[in-house]
Formats: structure tokens, sequence, C-alpha cells
């Protein structure tokens, strides 16, 4: 049986990565880390120093091109300014629900079948889980659809079949929030002063968009202090 951990190098997929890595050992475990034109393509770095850490496999790949139509305000191309307030004030601001400015269309959708393809080709012996850390508050008021429940379980569905059931799509997380994946990579020492989440991608996180929000409030909500912060108060 192998895995493969979509890693953006963020918190919840880093803790994702530190999950599979207690269920199979880690020369079973592949890394998949995807550039799709982010403004913050620094995570790409932080997946890196993860993968380094754990000492699995990694493969990157680009799908930059795919979104390359898309004004996300994520996306370098876009003209849009990324929004820095929380989730929950932007969905207020559209009547409490709808998607947010950072949403990508169908991005999870594109990275997990680009993930199943390459582990139906690399492991064409093997049965394959593929994890994916989206969780609850992510799909919360409908803010991100590929991080919702009846996406994910969807996907699997297709890729079990696209696959003739040697793949399978594993979403731990999706009816836990952001503050209970903390939960779970702090009792598993997962590294998270190796991760990055902002979404401006600058030499220190901004603190005030949507994702910088979200992880300070997950720490918070578990009394302990965010372990990447230490770098930047040097």
């Amino acid at each position: 049986m192998k895995c493969v951990v979509l890693l953006s190098g963020g918190v919840d997929s880093t803790t994702c990565l530190a999950m599979a890595l207690t269920k199979y050992k880690k020369d079973d475990v592949l890394a998949l880390t995807a550039y799709y034109g982010q403004k913050h393509a620094k995570e790409l770095e932080a997946a890196r120093k993860v993968v380094a850490h754990y000492g699995v496999q990694q493969q990157e790949v680009n799908l930059s091109q795919a979104f390359s139509l898309s004004d996300c305000s994520l996306l370098q191309g876009s003209h849009k300014p990324i929004a820095h307030e929380s989730y929950a004030d932007q969905l207020a601001e559209k009547g409490g629900e709808g998607t947010v400015d950072t949403y990508v269309p169908f991005r999870n959708g594109l990275m997990l079948s680009t993930a199943a393809s390459l582990a139906a080709s690399l492991f064409e012996e093997d049965e394959v889980d593929i994890y994916i850390g989206a969780h609850a508050d992510d799909a919360a008021g409908d803010a991100y659809a590929d991080c919702s429940e009846p996406f994910l379980k969807a996907m699997g569905d297709a890729v079990s079949i696209g696959t003739y059931g040697k793949v399978h799509l594993v979403f731990p997380f999706a009816e836990m929030n952001k503050a209970g994946v903390v939960a779970t990579g702090l009792a598993l020492h997962t590294p998270y002063e190796l991760t990055w989440s902002c979404y401006e991608g600058g030499e220190k996180p901004c603190g005030t968009c949507g994702t910088c929000i979200d992880r300070a409030a997950a720490f918070a909500a578990n009394g302990v202090k965010d372990p990447a912060l230490a770098r930047y108060e040097k």
C-alpha cells in the first residue's frame, strides 16, 4: 500500500503528512506539491523543508497553465488585491454564504486528478491512498466549495472508478475545524515552525489576510503560540 499526500507547505497539509506517517512507512509515502501560479509561491519552499524534515519522497508539478485564465486574487496574473479580512467577514458581506475572493476555480479538483494520475502511473502494482487536508472551516458557508465533504466524496468516487478501484481518496479533516486540525498536529509533533500560510508571500506573514487570521485563531484556540512566528520575532 502506498500513500500520496497533497502537500502545500501549510498547516493542514503538513498535519496530513504527519498523520499519514503514523500509518505508512516513509518509503511508501510521496508528497505532491503543486505550483499553480499562486502569489505565495513561498509555500513551495516550506513544503521542501517539511519533506526534508520527514525524509519522504516529493514530486513537484506545475499546474499554472490550467489557471492562466482565472482572475482569482490569489494568482500572480490577477489585478485584484487579496482581501485583508477574515473569511467570516468576507462571507458576512455576501449574506453569510458565497465564494471568498481567494477561491481558485476547481483547484482541488485538478490537484486530486493530478495526484490520481500520478499515483496510478508510479505505483501500478499497488493500491494507493491520496490524503488531502481540506477541513470544515474552509467549506463553511460555501467559501471553498472544493473543500466540502460532498465534493470530496464525489471526487473519491470518480478517482476510484477511474483507477479501477486502486486509488482511494482520504480526507481525515472534512468534519473537523482548523483548531481541531492543529490539535491533531500538535499531538503528532508536526513541525509547524517550517510551514507557511500567508497569501501575500512576503518576507514574513502579513497577519491580516484570511489564512493568517484563520491560522492564528487555530493556534490560539489550542492555547499555544504559533511556532512559525518565532522566526520573525528575533
